[in-house]
């Protein structure tokens, strides 16, 4: 079988789901091919061990939520089982009944471990988990999520009450974390049947001030984990930017510097350790009068701005899942908004380029494609 070389982006869109490729050099790209036209695609993941499947987290007004799988890089899709149970009323923990509630929107998959190649994750609206161990023939609920005891105190965020994050330590898959929103970061080290806060030191800026950084209860948008590190993480929350070393036991404050650090997604390079990219949004929700991209180093623990000011003029807001970075030594950079535009830097962010191509509003980007080498 021949190398696949391709380097290839992966855009959720409000009306279906797009693969755009290219090659190493990441200088041209081919839009499509296109699919899911009447869905609403919040993610769509590739499955690195098994090339050219992906999976969509798709919702459809009139059908629901589904989990759509392609398995030649995305020319055709088929649905596979979606997780659509609700959680029983009468299924009691700790010290009563756990409110119950359907699957209103998928938001994230999540591909499991090498080790098991059949293993994966979603991650659904109303803080909602579920595990499949035949790649999504079937699904069951992770019921340390689904009924956890202080789940009755838990409150939606803006865009509801969805577990957007998963992620899975790479050096002992036991060991998971997810995001919610508005609810805060909880790791497992016991393949989710128990989870714990990791929260100390997030503020949430819209409590009363006594009550500023409780151990849940934060508005977290979007984490992402240091591929050389796996202790470390970066977190885009409604509150700031933050960074952890210590697997989310306690967080620091990075965003000061910059103004307003209110931000919605974060990616860090693979081939590029301790480097992280955020976009930050002013008050409105949008990048002040030009599109920016923030990169933070952890080593020199200093803020660098990539794109040229004014290079592309106007207000442009970027979804949670709306950035990603490739595997390739000069990382390429991707940045999805809301307007369609899908900004690209082949090269860590010296240059940049906006594709000639105005998509359906982005809700995801994520990358298929060579690791550096």
């Amino acid at each position: 079988m021949a190398k696949d070389d391709k380097v290839r982006i992966l855009v959720g869109t409000r009306k279906g789901a797009f693969v755009v490729t290219s090659d190493r050099r990441r200088r041209t790209w081919k839009i499509g091919p296109s699919a899911l036209d009447s869905t609403d695609v919040y993610h769509v993941a590739a499955d690195p061990r098994h090339p050219g499947h992906l999976y969509a987290a798709a919702n459809s007004e009139f059908w629901g939520p589904m989990v759509q799988h392609s398995s030649n890089w995305g020319k055709t899709w088929k649905e596979t089982a979606t997780p659509l149970s609700p959680i029983s009323k009468d299924r009691p923990h700790g010290n009563g009944p756990v409110a119950a509630g359907p699957v209103v929107h998928l938001w994230h998959i999540e591909p499991g471990p090498a080790e098991d190649p059949d293993l994966l994750y979603v991650g659904a609206d109303p803080h909602l988990l579920f595990r499949s161990n035949d790649l999504g023939s079937s699904w069951e609920p992770i019921d340390g999520i689904n009924q956890h005891p202080g789940r009755k105190d838990w409150s939606p965020g803006n865009g509801g009450p969805c577990l957007h994050t998963i992620v899975i330590d790479p050096r002992d898959s036991r060991r998971m974390y997810v995001g919610m929103s508005a609810v805060g970061t909880l790791r497992s080290e016991d393949g989710g049947r128990s989870w714990t806060p990791t929260n100390k030191n997030v503020e949430c800026p819209f409590l009363p001030e006594e009550n500023r950084f409780p151990e849940i209860g934060q508005c977290v948008h979007k984490v992402a984990i240091d591929a050389a590190n796996p202790d470390t993480f970066y977190r885009q929350d409604h509150g700031g930017i933050y960074v952890s070393h210590d697997r989310m036991d306690s967080w620091t404050r990075i965003g000061k510097p910059l103004g307003d650090d209110f931000g919605f997604c974060v990616a860090s390079p693979s081939a590029r350790p301790g480097l992280a990219y955020f976009v930050r949004l002013d008050g409105a929700r949008t990048t002040a009068q030009h599109f920016q991209v923030q990169e933070w180093n952890d080593t020199t623990r200093r803020w660098k701005m990539l794109v040229r000011p004014n290079a592309f003029p106007g207000k442009f807001n970027v979804l949670r899942e709306g950035i990603a970075t490739d595997g390739l030594d000069a990382p390429g950079i991707y940045v999805g908004t809301t307007t369609g535009q899908l900004f690209v830097s082949p090269n860590a962010g010296k240059s940049w380029q906006v594709l000639p191509y105005v998509f359906p509003q982005i809700r995801s980007v994520s990358v298929a494609g060579p690791r550096a080498g």
